[in-house]
């Protein structure tokens, strides 16, 4: 629960990407239909690649805390990316989410940005970023591949919670005034717990209604916005479209930002990105690491593999399913103790390792 002091206003300002990355860069994939553009945020300048995967509805933003804390731990390098359909991401088809075109795109970006000789890299991903992650290890689309690390994600809790996920996703706010009345709500909402990280990542979920001119601007604004009366549509004709056009064009005025992705219209995805999931993860032969915001969310075949030694976990109580976001320093420290713990890396400003029990 989160308890705020009445004395003092706080700052739902948004914060810039380069308070917390070094650069930006756009990562072109060309293949014979065409090209993709995928938006990446880099920190440090050596030891290994730590590929981060943000959750649906996210960006690499979400990383931009994270990275802050673990650069000041270990020697690393941080590849944070808009995965498509999300943040600054530009591909043709944004709206195929299927866990094996990501894959895809993950393995293409690590080709185009280091070609046939690519660093060690450490695929690190939260929520769907993290099933994104496991499907493209299990591919092997990463020769380079050195690690694992799947945050808050487990088969058994995420299929049980798509039943609810359309009811969770309709009680969302479908616009919002502006990017402090968006940050303020994901805070006091609790989908992120921390305002720090929200300021700069709350920026990579929501977009300006400014899409309005373009031919299929109004169509994507305003979508969802007036579900009510669509029913309405094939009786009243058009009188009905004239007032949802005035409708629309009031709500932009008023609401000039809303979500980047409509998540409502991934659903057919869902299934494919997590089923299966376990044994995935368990057969991957890198070390692996499982971060989780509780205890309970183990399901039966990772419980097994955890008392079977095949994977590395730890729980971090007090979290919301943004844990990175959360609690960033404590993930931070888990993933620089698990790289340095197998010799990936070397620990920088005195960092010291503290070997959890699990």
């Amino acid at each position: 629960m989160l308890f705020f002091s009445p004395g003092r206003k706080r700052d739902f300002s948004p914060v810039p990407w380069s308070q917390y990355f070094e650069s930006m860069e756009d990562v072109v994939v060309e293949n014979e239909t065409g090209k993709d553009t995928f938006r990446i945020y880099k920190s440090g300048s050596e030891g290994p690649v730590l590929l981060l995967l943000h959750g649906g509805g996210h960006s690499a933003l979400s990383w931009a805390v994270f990275t802050s804390a673990i650069i000041n731990r270990i020697q690393c390098r941080i590849v944070a990316l808009d995965l498509r359909g999300h943040g600054e991401t530009k591909v043709r088809n944004p709206e195929d989410l299927s866990a094996e075109t990501m894959a895809k795109d993950i393995g293409n970006v690590v080709e185009a940005m280091y070609g046939d000789l690519p660093p060690p890299i450490m695929l690190i991903g939260h929520s769907m970023g993290g099933a994104i992650a496991v499907h493209t290890a299990a591919s092997n689309l990463v020769p380079s591949l050195l690690g694992l690390c799947m945050i808050d994600v487990v088969e058994g809790t995420a299929m049980d919670a798509l039943n609810s996920m359309q009811n969770f996703l309709r009680s969302r706010p479908k616009t919002f005034k502006s990017l402090e009345n968006a940050i303020e709500w994901s805070v006091k909402s609790g989908q992120i717990r921390n305002l720090e990280s929200a300021r700069v990542s709350m920026v990579g979920q929501v977009k300006q209604c400014e899409g309005a001119a373009s031919p299929e601007g109004p169509k994507t604004i305003v979508e969802g916005i007036i579900e009510e009366e669509e029913e309405e549509d094939e009786e009243g004709g058009g009188s009905v479209n004239k007032r949802k056009k005035e409708d629309d064009t009031e709500t932009k005025k008023e609401h000039p930002y809303t979500w980047r992705i409509e998540l409502s219209k991934t659903e057919k995805y869902w299934d494919g990105w997590f089923r299966g999931l376990s044994n995935l993860f368990l057969g991957c032969p890198t070390p692996k690491l499982l971060l989780l915001a509780g205890v309970d969310r183990l399901d039966k075949d990772l419980t097994i593999g955890q008392m079977q030694g095949k994977f590395q976990m730890q729980v971090l109580p007090q979290c919301g399913h943004a844990v990175h976001e959360d609690a960033p320093d404590k993930v931070a420290e888990a993933v620089a103790t698990f790289l340095i713990r197998h010799r990936f890396t070397e620990p920088i400003g005195g960092f010291q390792c503290v070997f959890p029990a699990c």
